[in-house]
């Protein structure tokens, strides 16, 4: 028996069962059982996630039930797992990587070139934010908190013109039809390991460790552990815009970041290629190129 803490959301509930689906796989004898949840961050709506504690509150309640042995494993989408993970707790394995570009939404526009002078837009991403007003100042960006059915009724509805969401969330649930335009790199960065799922577990727990094992995809994990290396260094959350995306290549990894400003739309870019077995060290490197560029006094803690 495993047991698989999870949101209540409909995405979250996609993750999980496909968790599931690829533990079954693997251990066919396996039973596997979902624990539905609701976290702080599902509750509160009506305020940006950098004011009222980040992107962790989606994951504390998750994290309490294994602590208590009510699960044993908690998945997550990994852009939203903290840099540095609470004691006691460990990633387990990374299942392969869904699509991980943003998407531009939009009932009438095609692309962020269309949108009229002064459209509204919805993200509460300061990541996005930053990007967008690099490309267009001119745009009206408004607060967009909820689950991804909730933020498409709120653009359906005529409260935007157009909004920016994770491809790889809109495919999961079959939503892919409402992707106008893909946000793809070097231009536009998505954030640190979007599109890839986390499974968290009990550090130093043997038998959930042997059952992740199979799940793991190598090439996905490199890629996110550039991408995390990267943020952790610049004490990424959701209250600084910092993007990132890797690649593997026959060459290696090839990391592209960059740090933002969503009050003006600077964005300080940085990019390397390096081994695939020397993925954190890559970010780090990035990390430390952007702050020698100044990075550190765009995120306001020069």
């Amino acid at each position: 028996m495993i047991r698989i803490a999870t949101r209540r959301s409909a995405l979250a509930l996609w993750q999980a069962e496909h968790a599931a689906a690829l533990l079954r796989r693997a251990h066919p004898a396996l039973e596997v059982e979902l624990l539905p949840m609701t976290t702080r961050g599902d509750r509160i709506l009506d305020r940006p996630l950098a004011e009222i504690g980040g992107k962790g509150l989606f994951l504390k309640e998750l994290e309490v039930a294994l602590q208590q042995g009510e699960a044993d494993i908690a998945v997550h989408s990994y852009k939203d797992v903290p840099m540095t993970l609470e004691p006691g707790f460990a990633i387990g394995c990374v299942l392969e990587r869904a699509d991980a570009a943003d998407a531009f939404v939009s009932g009438t526009y095609a692309r962020i070139d269309d949108l009229p002078h002064g459209a509204r837009v919805g993200t509460s991403s300061l990541r996005r934010q930053a990007q967008l007003c690099a490309l267009r100042p001119d745009l009206r960006l408004l607060d967009l908190r909820g689950n991804v059915n909730t933020r498409l009724a709120k653009l359906d509805a005529g409260e935007y013109e157009a909004i920016v969401l994770a491809c790889a969330g809109l495919e999961r649930l079959g939503l892919g039809e409402r992707i106008r335009a893909r946000l793809t790199a070097p231009q536009w960065l998505p954030a640190a390991a979007q599109g890839a799922i986390a499974i968290e577990m009990r550090e130093g727990d043997a038998r959930i460790a042997a059952l992740l094992a199979p799940l793991d995809d190598a090439s996905t994990r490199r890629c996110v552990d550039a991408e995390r290396a990267f943020g952790h260094e610049l004490a990424g959350s959701c209250n600084v815009a910092l993007a990132a995306q890797a690649i593997e290549t026959d060459r290696g990894l090839h990391l592209w970041a960059l740090v933002g400003d969503a009050a003006d739309g600077t964005l300080l870019r940085g990019e390397a290629r390096g081994d695939a077995d020397a993925a954190e060290a890559l970010g780090r490197a990035v990390a430390a190129d952007l702050i020698e560029k100044g990075a550190l006094r765009i995120l306001g803690r020069s």
